[in-house]
């Protein structure tokens, strides 16, 4: 009786710290995954207001597509991230969803807006990995 209490109390434990384990892995793939895309997304909005070539319906197109992968993380995270996290990766995503959509409407790189969004983007992009890193730490 005792033997077979012990092996059910180091399955229970054994099964509980593997359940943890693939939750953190879910979650450290599902931050860098949504990190990575708001990273690309980030990133054509530099191309798109650093090249005055492009015309106001391909800043457009070129924005709105920039967005489609950190949609989907995005969605996801509000299912698997705390709701703190959830909030602040809204945040993040809106902040930068707003960036996008000044260089959609014709903001170009140099102009002080673009810096000014710039910076607060980097400060609230910050506060998110910052976030997630506390999340995976309780995690594991």
């Amino acid at each position: 009786m005792i033997a077979a209490g012990t092996g059910l109390l180091a399955e229970g434990r054994r099964w509980k710290r593997e359940h943890g384990n693939r939750r953190a892995e879910l979650r450290r793939t599902l931050y860098g995954s949504y990190l990575a895309s708001l990273s690309q997304a980030r990133h054509t909005c530099s191309l798109i207001a650093r090249d005055p070539d492009v015309l106001a319906a391909e800043r457009r197109t070129a924005m709105h597509k920039a967005f489609d992968s950190s949609n989907a993380f995005r969605a996801q995270m509000t299912i698997v991230a705390p709701p703190a996290l959830m909030a602040l990766s809204r945040q993040t995503y809106f902040e930068l969803r707003e960036f996008g959509d000044r260089i959609a409407a014709g903001l170009r790189f140099g102009e002080p807006e673009y810096g000014m969004r710039r910076i607060k983007y980097d400060e609230i992009l910050s506060q998110l990995v910052n976030a997630m890193r506390q999340d995976l730490e309780g995690v594991v």
